[in-house]
């Protein structure tokens, strides 16, 4: 793929049903920055052609009569309420530490100079 601008996809020469060419997919491929194969572009013309064609079945069910939905079961809060208990004194905490300082744990540094 070319590090230049993706060309504008000429929408009137789609021959796919749902609109999904290989040229499309390098259009979208372009406009996320993202470097894709031969195969990969085949592979995902098909791939998203079925997410099309999934979304173009349910489309057909949909009714205004069927409130749309997240999920097909009612979901409740299933957690204990937030209620301050006992703690840990910093003795029990750092007691199972491999290192520690007194007061803190002491770990290896991830970061550079950037910090």
């Amino acid at each position: 793929m070319s590090e230049s601008r993706p060309e504008s996809v000429d929408r009137t020469s789609v021959d796919h049903v749902n609109g999904i060419t290989p040229d499309v997919v390098r259009h979208l491929a372009g406009l996320s920055r993202i470097a894709l194969t031969d195969d990969e572009i085949e592979k995902l013309t098909g791939e998203l052609g079925v997410i099309l064609a999934s979304i173009d079945k349910v489309s057909e069910v949909a009714t205004p009569d069927v409130p749309g939905t997240s999920h097909p079961i009612l979901l409740t809060n299933v957690f204990r309420a937030d209620v301050p208990g006992e703690t840990l004194t910093t003795a029990q905490a750092l007691a199972g530490a491999p290192d520690h300082d007194g007061s803190r744990f002491r770990v290896t540094a991830i970061l550079g100079e950037e910090q």
